[in-house]
């Protein structure tokens, strides 16, 4: 690539601008991790799988369609 491209300047700009951090990389640490709890342990115990629980298996978009029909007629038929 090209020394004086624009894109090659962007890219060493944030290469080194990471390669000198020192605070930096700890707090982005922290951000990953936090980032795994949310996503990963969190999940498990706060998200169950809905469909799973209350689609059988195969039948999972007939159940989506019914409850997407159910809940619009619900909602045409409550306001005026």
């Amino acid at each position: 690539m090209d020394k004086r491209s624009t894109i090659y300047r962007i890219y060493d700009l944030y290469a080194d601008g990471f390669r000198n951090m020192t605070l930096g990389k700890t707090l982005w640490a922290v951000v990953i991790v936090k980032l795994f709890i949310m996503f990963a342990i969190l999940k498990v115990f706060f998200f169950p799988d809905f469909l799973k629980a209350n689609a059988g298996d195969g039948c999972e978009a007939d159940f989506v369609a019914t409850e997407m029909i159910g809940r619009s007629g619900a909602a045409e038929g409550s306001g005026g």
